[in-house]
């Protein structure tokens, strides 16, 4: 990865004004040279003016070394290089402070004015100076001449480091949009990042609800029957034999019922067992999965496990609810069975869940209200489907208790879920009679 953002801030860790010590030690040696120029060029300078030689160089050294302000004041440096060009010196200091003045962030119209008095000064002292050549005789050349040194002078003194000033500001700015949208698009590869591990984790939870939700669906209601039966048969196991043999065949039964639904459930369970496996013993390599594909192929996973439990069609439906009530009925409930409308085929998760909805409160039924009346109502309308289940109260308090049922609390939790998962509406509550009443409409199409 790139150093950029942050890291590529953190590495800006210059004296003063400069950002790298690399570029103060460049600065630096600039202005060495160019006070060692002006120092020079400050000979000639104090005899022409008139001044001892001493200070006459230590102007042109004071003036040259006003390079080392280039990134600072870059104005200012093509000043003090515009106000000594009459002094024939800073010849470099004017080079590098347009140059620096092209490259630097300020409007186009600072550098125009500014690089327009430097070609300006230089054009009229390159003029005069030339003149005076020709007039002393030192250059014996035609009117031509002085015009076109003149102009030459300055145009070559300002051009060429104002354009490549301008060049490189714009590569640089380039290049600094180009790092800003590398932060940009690394903050947003974080962030979808974070997003698919929280979708990867939303749909493990879902996918271990749902399990747990299927478990509980299978489990209670078979096992519940179960120990209504033996409690039954442990009652009447003296007095009435026949009773008895009876109830003990409908607990195995049961027992077996409960096994192939588990059976069923753990083979679907065991999908791609193989791979997992061999990961986790060291026969093959464990391959790095990305994570948005971790939260896709999670929520792929579930929509095929039910598209699976659609199409086998080994699911409940409502065809055995005729058997359920009478599971519940042979384990002494009285129970009655109600259904209105014109009787149709649903889709399978339609089915499976109103199933689901009457299996579960029956299961309540046995657990907290054990010799209550119950009435299971099951109604086919134009666009859903609705059920209702509702037992009066137990004709003795604590019945429940004696087969010891134990309650996990959530059984009314997992029929919600079920219904509102396909769009539908759930409600469950007591009844004014002291009884409990469970009801859901689930749309026809899921």
């Amino acid at each position: 990865m790139t150093t950029t953002g942050e890291d590529h801030t953190a590495a800006l860790a210059g004296p003063w004004w400069w950002a790298r010590w690399r570029s103060a030690v460049l600065d630096g040696g600039l202005a060495l040279v160019s006070s060692v120029e002006c120092a020079i060029e400050g000979f000639p300078f104090a005899g022409a003016a008139g001044v001892p030689v001493p200070v006459g160089m230590l102007f042109g050294a004071v003036a040259g070394a006003m390079l080392l302000f280039r990134r600072r004041w870059p104005i200012a440096v093509v000043l003090v290089s515009i106000a000594i060009t009459p002094a024939q010196m800073g010849f470099l200091m004017g080079l590098v402070g347009l140059y620096t003045l092209a490259a630097s962030e300020l409007p186009r119209r600072i550098i125009g004015a500014l690089a327009g008095m430097s070609m300006v000064g230089m054009l009229i002292v390159t003029y005069v100076r030339a003149h005076q050549g020709m007039v002393r005789g030192d250059v014996a050349l035609g009117d031509w001449f002085v015009p076109f040194v003149s102009i030459t002078t300055s145009l070559g003194m300002t051009a060429p480091p104002v354009l490549l000033g301008l060049y490189v500001g714009a590569r640089r700015r380039l290049m600094e949009s180009l790092r800003e949208r590398a932060d940009s698009l690394e903050r947003e590869l974080q962030l979808l990042a974070e997003r698919a591990e929280e979708r990867a984790e939303w749909a493990r939870n879902e996918e271990r609800t749902r399990i747990a939700r299927e478990m509980h669906d299978v489990v209670a209601h078979r096992v519940s029957l179960m120990v209504v039966h033996a409690a039954a048969l442990q009652a009447v196991a003296r007095a009435d034999p026949e009773k008895a043999v009876k109830n003990a065949s409908l607990v195995g039964d049961m027992g077996r019922q409960a096994l192939t639904e588990l059976r069923e459930m753990l083979g679907v369970l065991r999908t791609g067992d193989g791979s997992a496996r061999g990961a986790r013993y060291g026969s093959a390599p464990v391959q790095t999965v990305p994570l948005a594909a971790v939260g896709a192929a999670a929520a792929a996973a579930a929509a095929a496990s039910r598209a699976a439990e659609e199409e086998s069609g080994d699911g409940p439906c409502l065809d055995d609810l005729d058997e359920l009530v009478g599971q519940s009925a042979a384990a002494g409930m009285v129970v009655d069975l109600s259904v209105e409308g014109e009787t149709r085929v649903y889709a399978a998760m339609v089915e499976q869940t109103a199933y689901r909805v009457v299996q579960e409160a029956l299961t309540n039924v046995h657990k907290h209200a054990a010799g209550a009346k119950t009435r299971v109502r099951l109604a086919h309308r134009g666009a859903e489907i609705a059920m209702q289940v509702e037992n009066g109260p137990p004709p003795e308090p604590g019945a429940a208790s004696d087969a010891r049922l134990p309650s996990g609390g959530n059984g009314l939790l997992g029929m919600k879920e079920r219904v509102v998962g396909l769009g539908g509406v759930f409600v469950s509550g007591p009844t004014d009679a002291g009884g409990f009443r469970v009801s859901a409409v689930i749309p026809a199409e899921g």
